[in-house]
């Protein structure tokens, strides 16, 4: 049975605590729904852009905000279908967490298949693989040097499914979601269960952890951002030695950086939020403070585009007309958006 080792150090618990106390600060705060959900898209921008950076892809944060509003991008063919995928496993992380089902192995093979679609062959996307692994550090006029091997292709299905009872196991013993967190991501990057994709896998694992354990922070982070802004000390935290041994590795470094990461992104969301939080909030605010799945998806397109048609509804509701149109009145009403042009020219703005 999979049991990590690690010892819960001053460092660690330091963090642990902070990233507690934002976590009430960034629950409590009241924002107005432009906000809240410019915050959130520009997460999952990031999550999206460092993840696939890490791994050498060469998109820029504008090139990734273009992708996410379907816009076409001049970029490698390849970047853009690691970008597109890795944005639709997090949408898929957000609906699988709303669906309050358990995690399994399943869920583990549709992520890796969600990031590595149309990068990968149909029988190895989605699939353990079958063949030994290294990781190898190339340098310039020098052979290439092993620097790490991976765990036996016979004993992969049988190490993540070790994996997985232990992540449902840890819930019941109440083992801290941040912890869970960062030795999920160590472990799956360790049996380096896929023939390529773990990088990235192992990240999404780790949010879908966070978010299912109610340490979502309202979708505002981005830890990714801390790994991609110095690399190095990234592969060096990550760093278990040549072999794959669960028996012996020790988490206990990994974790400090692990969470000093989390504390670091989680601090900064709660400035975000904290400066854009309302200080005084009266019924009418707060009437526009709870909004529908639908409406909420009206307010971004109006973010994102700066207006919207009842047409723009029709589209992105799959509604008819008239209810299109009763759900802008309904957002008019309370007045969060404004109604500008008459007749077919009419359409909508933020107010």
């Amino acid at each position: 049975m999979f049991k990590p080792h690690f010892k819960l150090t001053t460092k660690i618990v330091k963090s642990l605590t902070d990233i507690a106390e934002a976590k009430g600060i960034i629950e409590k705060a009241k924002l107005l729904p432009k906000h809240e959900l410019r915050l959130k898209r520009q997460a999952m921008i990031r999550m999206s852009h460092s993840s696939t950076a890490i791994e050498g892809n060469v998109l820029d944060i504008r090139q990734v905000e273009a992708l996410y509003a379907n816009k076409k991008v001049d970029a490698p063919v390849r970047d853009i279908y690691e970008v597109q995928n890795y944005l639709k496993a997090l949408q898929f992380i957000e609906k699988f967490v709303k669906s309050k089902e358990a995690i399994t192995e399943k869920v583990l093979l549709k992520i890796h298949s969600l990031v590595t679609n149309k990068t990968l062959p149909k029988d190895q996307s989605g699939h353990y693989r079958r063949e030994p692994v290294y990781v190898v550090k190339r340098k310039l006029g020098f052979p290439d040097e092993i620097v790490y091997t991976g765990p036996k292709a016979i004993n992969v299905p049988y190490l993540c499914a070790e994996l997985i009872d232990w992540i449902n196991k840890s819930e019941k013993e109440e083992v801290n979601p941040v912890i869970v967190a960062g030795i999920i991501h160590l472990e799956i990057a360790a049996i380096h269960p896929f023939n390529d994709g773990n990088g990235r896998t192992a990240r999404a694992m780790a949010t879908l952890i966070l978010y299912k354990r109610g340490y979502d922070f309202r979708h505002l982070f981005a830890l990714e951002d801390y790994y991609n802004k110095d690399l190095q000390s990234y592969y060096k935290a990550i760093n278990i030695g040549k072999n794959y041994n669960k028996r012996k590795t020790d988490c206990t470094g990994w974790l400090e950086y692990f969470t000093e990461g989390f504390r670091e992104e989680i601090i900064n969301v709660k400035r975000q939020v904290s400066s854009l939080a309302l200080k005084k909030i009266d019924k009418f605010i707060q009437s526009k403070i709870y909004l529908t799945a639908k409406q909420q998806r009206i307010i971004e397109f109006i973010d994102q585009m700066g207006k919207i048609t009842v047409g723009d509804v029709v589209d992105i509701l799959k509604n008819p007309q008239r209810t299109a149109l009763l759900e802008l009145q309904k957002l008019k009403r309370v007045g969060i958006i404004k109604q500008k042009g008459k007749g077919r020219a009419t359409y909508y703005v933020l107010k």
